[in-house]
């Protein structure tokens, strides 16, 4: 640990924590979501967007599933969630829409929990995370993970 870090944030390890498979009501329909329940005495609260769907992206991608462990590690609850269209949610795919599904995960993370939120994404998670989370006052911090800046013609800015 560094000089003048905050040490609340990271809690001693402990018992493995449960996985809860649910889902959640976005605006397209269910969205399929994994919950690592975490720790009550958590300080934050995670969630983690995969990366695109037409390119075999779902909230089982390795970087998501590694990243998800980071986090829960910490003991801190992890939500991740399939995007519409996308495993067994529901809705069309759209591209531009999935901001509306993560605003979703992050109202639910917020009335579920309470605490301030950490999020992260990977891919065109990274770009529909940061999007959402920009004008979000509650987000504590945003991990974009393989950020894309050109993907099929379209600029994400």
């Amino acid at each position: 640990m560094t000089a003048g870090t905050d040490k609340s944030v990271f809690l001693e390890p402990s018992a493995p924590l449960a996985i809860r498979s649910f889902y959640l009501q976005g605006p397209a329909g269910r969205l399929e979501a994994l919950l690592n329940e975490g720790r009550p005495d958590a300080p934050f609260a995670t969630l983690i967007c995969h990366p695109h769907p037409l390119g075999g992206g779902t909230m089982h991608n390795k970087v998501v599933y590694h990243a998800a462990k980071v986090f829960s590690g910490l003991g801190w609850p992890v939500l991740r969630f399939n995007f519409r269209g996308t495993g067994l949610s529901e809705g069309t795919h759209d591209g531009r829409a999935e901001v509306e599904d993560v605003r979703a995960g992050l109202d639910w993370l917020a009335h579920e929990y309470g605490k301030p939120i950490v999020a992260a994404g990977f891919s065109f998670g990274a770009a529909m995370g940061l999007k959402a989370c920009c004008a979000d006052p509650s987000i504590r911090g945003f991990a974009g993970l393989g950020l894309p800046t050109h993907a099929d013609g379209r600029a994400y800015t």
